[in-house]
């Protein structure tokens, strides 16, 4: 199964370190990876030979499923919100790798995709496709979670602060239940909305947790000219990609919430890079298409 040697954190000022999560792997990286570990052990177990799960266009989720299943032998179905992304497929990056990866792709309406956890719509997926192992969108479950609490090691004992980007509350999950007393764990959403902190509350056993609601940028995969200009330089100074989606905005919170003196003096942070770099090539067509600067 996966294995991952942990890297040194990266640090990029005396103040903040980064954990490269995105180096784990090519394509099943950073958070994607601590959630499927324990689901694709599961999966084996029960003898499961079809993973079933939901993304976007854009999904990160989606293609680590994908590389996972043909990796470790898995058939892999992805069940994809908007069925005008039908006649998409080959100009989508993230969706055309799925699919190169053999995975069969189901185009829903959104209104069908909003009932994803229901159970009738499960079973009629059952009645399409057959026997499979159902992965929630995002990959956030219980065994997602407790691969996510090996994130944090010995080595990072030394921190005060533990941020992360925060998608479907699933990585924030895990650090809040492996983080020491003496940490407190920061979840940037990339989503406006408070039904983060219910979704959250299910799966942590601490209160060592907050969530930093300002730096969104307008919503999922919404971004600004600030945001890009920031990730570009960000990149340039550091040679540390990051994207647009997650960890961009996580960052550029970070370095505000620092010139605004939210961290008390001397403070030692560390910032989670969960991955989601993929997303890079769907954005900047995005933003070629609105003629605005493109990530570097």
């Amino acid at each position: 199964m996966l294995k991952f040697e942990d890297k040194r954190n990266l640090s990029i000022d005396n103040q903040v370190c980064i954990k490269p999560e995105y180096l784990i792997h090519p394509y099943i990286s950073g958070n994607k990876y601590r959630k499927l570990k324990y689901n694709l052990l599961e999966a084996k177990r029960l003898k499961k030979k079809v993973l079933l799960t939901f993304g976007g266009a854009f999904s990160n989720h989606i293609a680590a499923v994908a590389s996972a299943g043909k990796e470790f032998g898995f058939n892999t179905i992805g069940v994809i919100r908007g069925e005008e992304l039908i006649h998409k497929v080959d100009t989508n990056p993230t969706l055309t790798f799925a699919r190169d990866c053999g995975m069969i792709l189901k185009f829903v309406t959104r209104e069908d995709f909003r009932s994803k956890a229901d159970k009738n719509f499960i079973a009629t997926l059952k009645n399409e496709f057959g026997d499979f192992y159902l992965i929630p969108e995002g990959g956030t479950n219980a065994l997602a979670i407790k691969g996510c609490e090996e994130i944090l090691t010995e080595s990072d004992e030394c921190y005060d602060f533990v941020c992360c980007s925060v998608g479907t509350g699933g990585t924030i999950s895990g650090l809040i239940n492996s983080a020491l007393p003496h940490q407190k764990i920061l979840g940037f959403p990339a989503l406006k909305g408070d039904f983060l902190q219910e979704e959250i509350t299910k799966f942590a056993l601490h209160e060592n947790w907050e969530l930093i609601t300002n730096y969104h940028f307008g919503g999922y995969a919404k971004v600004t000219e600030e945001l890009i200009t920031f990730i570009n330089e960000f990149k340039h100074s550091y040679s540390i990609p990051l994207d647009p989606i997650y960890t961009g905005k996580m960052m550029f919170g970070i370095y505000d919430l620092i010139k605004k003196g939210y961290f008390p003096k001397h403070s030692k942070i560390l910032a989670i890079h969960t991955g989601g770099l993929q997303g890079i090539e769907g954005m900047n067509t995005k933003l070629q298409q609105q003629k605005k600067p493109l990530i570097v």
